[in-house]
């Protein structure tokens, strides 16, 4: 995520610990195509259903926020900043799934 190449010691402590970051970096890299997915599949109700899929893309990398800070990983200024980007993916994605809802 770019906002974590922000972190000051993001680089030493992800390069040790692959797997949390490869888990970030994985959930945060599903949640635009699963948006592309769903709008291509000319489908709302199947274009809903892949933008709960990112919805929750972009909690699963809230949650592995969390263990990052825990772990010392990022500070809370860059975690609060990546979890307000989450934030607003989930808020954009929530709403298209309620306009989606409305047709």
């Amino acid at each position: 995520m770019h906002c974590l190449a922000e972190s000051k010691n993001a680089e030493a402590p992800f390069s040790r610990d692959w797997a949390l970051a490869d888990q970030i970096r994985r959930a945060a890299g599903s949640t635009m195509p699963n948006i592309v997915e769903g709008f291509d599949s000319g489908s709302d109700v199947e274009f809903a259903r892949f933008l709960r899929y990112s919805y929750r893309s972009a909690g699963e990398v809230q949650s592995h926020l969390y263990a990052a800070l825990d772990l010392g990983y990022v500070d809370r200024e860059v975690f609060d900043r990546c979890y307000a980007m989450c934030g607003e993916v989930k808020n954009t994605t929530a709403g298209l799934i309620k306009y989606l809802k409305t047709m």
